[in-house]
């Protein structure tokens, strides 16, 4: 079904679903949290054919904060897509996201190194340059795509500096990581049969891990001050193995630099459709800037899901009973805009205060290592483009990614007063 009357949870694996209004999906999120709050949906291929099982939706936020703190009920480790991926594509796809402990907990602690409080604040000037280089260099044009020009650019260049990887890779490291985090958009993949997908998809993630894995190597022999060495070369600790890396780094620049350049394109249409909220940040960003990244991160919901498979017969939320092997899916989207939590949920609103949104994760061993740095990479964009380009608007509709993974943009047309940026 994918008219405006959808009354249905069936569509939530319908992928062209995912490419309507936002307004819809809102409002069957809506309707089910009020009606059916835990509705089994059937599972869908690619082209939204049923494909067998399915999995249970949670659209509330305390059924997604009460499984996201009891992994050995409902685990991570048979996947964080909806869909069974077949090993070697689920290693390009996940990384630590998809691993339990002891696993899970061995990579967290050496990657945690990236991530300390004096790591970030370091990366503060690196970061503010980066944002002024990107968005000076479309200032004095007066229009741009402000996905590709703009958003993607950001956070893919901060990782790849944290990195120490050569900016002659850039484009490529963006090619790569599109097709793995959106394979299922015909943009990125045109052939949308399942295997041609895992094709693209595996190809994509060999491409990165060879680059990646001779990065390694080349850091072992002789380190450096970047992140690559800090996870292979530390001396007197456990490191990752160059393999390792190469999973972590698709999902630190696919699913890290997917969810910041999603909130920031997201961020735009913020402020052009809730124009008193801007005028609000724009006035004092030193007051208002913490809040509205906190309401940007939760309104945009750049991520909308994650997995968890049910681990043993028995398991209870609530009143409900499940089976070994049963699938939940966690709809972040839904439970940022949980009425018993947020008034007037679907409202851009940066004075919202308390928000407790689940964005990066609920508390749990999986909340987002990089959370931090993601809201580091916001508020350095918004106050750059208030800076820069304080007229600056979308002008167009935004072209949705095919996902019911990722929210997000593919392309957003912008228009600013054109300006000279030295």
């Amino acid at each position: 079904m994918t008219t405006t009357e959808s009354t249905s949870a069936d569509v939530l694996d319908n992928l062209d679903w995912w490419t309507r209004p936002v307004a819809e999906r809102d409002a069957l999120f809506a309707r089910l949290r009020a009606e059916d709050p835990r509705p089994f949906v059937p599972e869908l291929d690619l082209n939204g054919t049923p494909r067998g099982g399915g999995f249970w939706a949670l659209t509330r936020l305390d059924d997604v904060k009460e499984v996201s703190k009891r992994p050995d009920d409902f685990c991570s480790g048979k996947g964080i897509n909806i869909f069974d991926q077949p090993p070697r594509l689920k290693e390009y796809r996940g990384s630590i996201i998809d691993m339990d402990n002891p696993e899970h907990a061995r990579h967290r602690r050496i990657v945690s190194r990236g991530f300390t409080a004096k790591t970030l604040a370091a990366l503060q000037e690196d970061v503010d340059r980066t944002a002024h280089e990107i968005v000076g260099s479309v200032a004095e044009r007066g229009e741009c795509d402000f996905v590709t020009d703009v958003a993607a650019l950001l956070p893919l260049r901060i990782v790849n500096n944290m990195m120490g990887i050569p900016r002659s890779q850039e484009r490529f490291i963006f090619d790569q990581t599109n097709v793995i985090m959106a394979a299922s958009d015909p943009e990125y993949v045109a052939d949308q049969t399942p295997r041609s997908v895992a094709r693209a998809v595996m190809a994509a993630g060999e491409s990165l891990a060879d680059l990646l894995e001779e990065l390694a190597r080349e850091r072992i022999k002789n380190p450096t001050d970047d992140l690559i060495s800090a996870l292979v070369a530390a001396r007197a600790e456990e490191n990752l193995t160059p393999q390792e890396l190469s999973s972590f780094f698709v999902l630190l620049v696919g699913a890290g630099n997917e969810t910041t350049r999603n909130a920031i394109a997201h961020g735009l249409l913020a402020l052009t459709q809730f124009p008193d909220q801007r005028a609000l940040w724009q006035q004092d960003p030193d007051t208002h800037t913490g809040r509205a990244v906190e309401e940007l991160v939760r309104w945009s919901s750049p991520v909308l899901h994650m997995r968890r498979t049910v681990t043993r017969d028995g398991v209870r939320l609530g009143e409900q009973e499940f089976a070994e092997g049963d699938k939940v899916v966690l709809w972040y989207r839904s439970a940022n805009q949980d009425e018993q939590y947020f008034t007037d949920p679907t409202r851009f609103d940066i004075t919202r205060e308390p928000n407790p949104h689940v964005t990066f994760g609920s508390p749990g061993p999986h909340h987002c290592l990089g959370a931090n740095l993601a809201r580091l990479e916001l508020s350095v964009a918004f106050r750059t483009l208030f800076q820069l380009l304080p007229d600056i608007r979308a002008v167009s509709e935004p072209d949705l990614l095919r996902s019911n993974f990722l929210h997000g943009i593919k392309h957003l047309r912008a228009e600013f007063t054109p300006k000279a940026v030295r």
